[in-house]
């Protein structure tokens, strides 16, 4: 596997949660339409790129012992699974910006849950979309630890979306992020026991051509994403803004 693909999915992960984090905080201070918009902004980044993105990236550069396919279908139903799951603990958590702290507290563990669950259900089944000429089976207890890691993982990520604010709290909480989404990841690889079966078919791969489609999807999705977060403006700015033109009016007699 060597060290570079782990330390590539590390920054995939830190892109998205990054990218994740800021369309957040833009749904926090817009009006429904717009926070909804931004809202699905957050789940593609976070659940598309960050998660997902960084999944694929960790398996294409892991040697499994055989020649590795994968069943495309399956791999986009992962997709899929990840954006959905990390949407709908983003729309849980919304309504968590309400209320007094304890109040809080209940969607902020249910988006956890059911995000996690997600999580860890979008990893398995991307590992369904696995062709290899071998018997794969899991160790139970490394398995119910990955998911425990995802719905904590999960949990940091959905309350980051709702309290982190600022280009230095946004930049240390995606690092958290990441090292915690890639933790789930080689967690529940970990669990993996493979048996290779030399009297099976070759299987031709098609990691090529996945990685390949990665970049380029990644790439675009993450360019979109920046040039959305540059045509706008974050309610800090509109403040900043408007308390200069206030002290420019005050300055020169207009008000």
């Amino acid at each position: 596997m060597g060290t570079f693909t782990p330390i590539a999915a590390y920054l995939v992960a830190c892109l998205g949660s990054a990218l994740g984090l800021l369309s957040s905080e833009r749904a926090r201070n817009a009006a429904r339409a717009p926070r909804n918009w931004w809202l699905t902004v957050a789940a593609v980044s976070i659940g598309g790129l960050g998660i997902w993105g960084m999944h694929f990236t960790a398996m294409l550069g892991t040697w499994m012992g055989a020649t590795v396919a994968y069943d495309i279908p399956i791999t986009l139903l992962s997709m899929v699974v990840a954006i959905v799951v990390v949407g709908i603990g983003l729309f849980i958590v919304r309504h968590a910006n309400t209320g007094e702290r304890d109040v809080r507290l209940l969607p902020l563990v249910a988006g956890g849950l059911v995000t996690g669950l997600g999580v860890a259900a979008m990893h398995y089944t991307g590992m369904a979309g696995i062709k290899i000429g071998a018997t794969i089976t899991y160790d139970t207890l490394k398995v119910i630890l990955s998911i425990a890691i995802a719905v904590v993982a999960a949990t940091a990520a959905l309350w980051a979306t709702t309290s982190v604010r600022g280009p230095l709290a946004v930049a240390g909480a995606a690092l958290v992020m990441g090292l915690a989404v890639t933790g789930m990841h080689y967690t529940g690889m970990n669990a993996m026991n493979i048996v290779v079966d030399r009297n099976s078919p070759v299987i031709s791969g098609n990691s090529q051509e996945l990685i390949t489609s990665l970049i380029i999807g990644g790439a675009g999705v993450s360019v979109l994403i920046i040039f959305l977060l540059a045509l706008t403006t974050s309610s800090d700015e509109r403040n900043e803004d408007a308390e200069l033109l206030d002290r420019v009016m005050r300055k020169t007699g207009l008000q």
